[in-house]
């Protein structure tokens, strides 16, 4: 992971895919509203990647109309820790300790390392 603090990476550049609340609530076949209530419920991240543009969740958050298994859980571990979800969204697209992006291991059922290390970096 690079020097540059989580913040100031620019999320438009690490994040292969984005989704506005409305594709999102669609994928999942909820209302935008619900989306709005997941985030807020750190259930997902959303973050504007650029400016002029909207919030957006990753799509690489929502597989099979459902957040990633484990991603929830995550997100509150890193939130407990003082990350935002800007800074969430970031070290799950950056961290290469693992092999691979957390955010890979997450959606390849790996996700006990990614939780520990998460963990870890909370306290």
């Amino acid at each position: 992971m690079s020097e540059l603090p989580l913040a100031e990476h620019d999320l438009d550049a690490v994040v292969d895919a984005w989704l506005d609340w409305s594709e999102a609530a669609k994928l999942m076949g909820v209302s935008p509203a619900k989306v709005r209530t997941m985030v807020r419920d750190h259930e997902l991240a959303s973050a504007v990647p650029a400016p002029g543009r909207g919030p957006q969740i990753p799509a690489a958050f929502i597989v099979d109309g459902l957040p990633v298994k484990g991603l929830p859980g995550l997100l509150t571990v890193l939130h407990d820790g003082g990350y935002d979800d800007r800074e969430a969204i970031a070290w799950l697209h950056l961290d290469l300790a693992l092999p691979g992006r957390p955010i890979d291991a997450l959606r390849e059922n790996r996700g006990a390392e990614v939780k520990r290390r998460a963990q870890a970096m909370a306290l």
